[in-house]
């Protein structure tokens, strides 16, 4: 399998941090509505759709986490 290139790369980390930035966002004003304070993440049972939210999120965290590390 070809290597990325530098630019796909940089263009791929881009649109992952944009993406994640949406989720954040998303996340938030979920959370939110729902009554809880975004802080509390880590102390609450989550409905499905948060829980959805929440996921995506950290699968994407992990998978810009693997592309810096490779492209430094």
């Amino acid at each position: 399998m070809r290597a990325m290139s530098l630019s796909q790369t940089r263009e791929q980390l881009n649109d992952l941090r944009n993406r994640l930035r949406e989720l954040d966002d998303e996340f938030d004003r979920e959370m939110r509505a729902r009554g809880f304070d975004p802080a509390q993440t880590g102390n609450v049972a989550l409905p499905s759709r948060l829980a959805t939210l929440y996921a995506e999120r950290e699968q994407i965290k992990a998978q810009l986490e693997e592309l810096e590390g490779e492209n430094p």
